[in-house]
């Protein structure tokens, strides 16, 4: 997602954003690498292990695959969405290991990469592959150009990992590699893969280009980074906090006609009951009702009382209180 000194990511991803339940978070990276996966996993099928042991596979329904990187404090999840003709993959992950083959073991279909928005944890994989579409922004083009070793080094540190990373990738050598995208795409564009069509949608704020991805047929969205269960971060230079409300706006009306959500970290499945409560919830902290727990580094962590599903991650600063 974005960066932040040592002591801090410690404190979010292992102190809240790991735990299941917020109430019940875990003090230090150790004990979450001692309780990954969550849960919620149980409840779906795992599949065999992929080449090169980063990634776990998940089934989350019908040609829909979880590529989860439970190693690694971000806990990325990318999809591997399956049509009869083709596939697409939403998102990369962090670039840390070969999700490229993982994507060759699950199927030998063409397949295209489809990014639920720019952030380096989701397209890091991208350079791997010849054929990516990304929607139509500013934020999108400028992204293509990767990351350096200084920006993302912290993601392969000792703090960060569960286990080495693979393929040779240390703290001194890992970075966001360029990449091209080689077809742009608008808000409401459908995406036919064989029986199975996929319906992009445009919702900024967490940031510019950030998008929801629809399966009307089988009840599916994709939220990307917009919603997960965890502290949802919403103070990158880039997140415009009154086009994230007007996002969700957008996700509860576009929920009424599917089951499930699937998030891009944590948990890869989350009934979609639940956005109308993080509307409510939002709106509540933007209104002065929910205090700021600091959690060093000018951040806090804003938690609405008798809601511990999700939290929003803020800058120590004061709130638009106009909504």
């Amino acid at each position: 997602m974005h960066l932040f000194p040592v002591a801090f990511l410690l404190m979010v991803f292992c102190s809240i954003a790991n735990a299941e339940n917020p109430e019940d978070a875990a003090p230090s990276l150790a004990d979450f690498c001692q309780n990954y996966p969550r849960p919620a996993y149980a409840e779906l099928e795992r599949l065999p292990d992929p080449p090169g042991g980063w990634f776990e596979l998940y089934a989350v329904t019908d040609g829909v695959t979880a590529i989860y990187e439970p190693h690694q404090w971000q806990e990325v999840i990318s999809y591997l969405i399956e049509g009869e003709d083709s596939a697409l993959l939403f998102d990369t992950g962090n670039g840390i290991g070969d999700i490229r083959a993982v994507v060759d073991s699950l199927t030998s279909k063409p397949v295209t990469v489809l990014n639920s928005h720019s952030h380096f944890d989701h397209v890091g994989g991208n350079y791997a592959f010849d054929n990516i579409i990304g929607v139509n922004t500013d934020f999108t083009r400028a992204r293509q150009k990767g990351q350096p070793n200084s920006a993302i080094s912290l993601e392969v540190s000792s703090a960060a990992l569960c286990r080495p990373a693979p393929n040779g990738v240390t703290e001194e050598s890992h970075v966001g590699r360029p990449y091209t995208i080689s077809r742009f795409i608008e808000d409401g564009a459908q995406i036919d893969i064989g029986g199975r069509v996929l319906e992009v949608v445009l919702i900024p704020g967490h940031t510019p280009d950030a998008i929801a991805l629809l399966d009307r047929d089988a009840g599916l969205m994709w939220t990307g980074d917009s919603f997960y269960a965890g502290p949802i971060w919403l103070y990158a230079p880039e997140t415009d906090l009154q086009a994230y409300r007007q996002s969700l706006e957008k996700l509860i009306e576009l929920s009424k006609e599917v089951t499930w959500l699937l998030p891009a970290h944590n948990t890869p499945r989350v009934s979609a009951g639940v956005l109308p409560d993080v509307l409510s919830a939002y709106d509540r902290m933007i209104a002065g009702d929910a205090l700021p727990s600091s959690q060093g580094d000018g951040m806090v962590e804003y938690r609405v009382e008798g809601e511990d599903r999700f939290s929003f991650l803020m800058r120590d600063e004061p709130l638009p209180y106009d909504g």
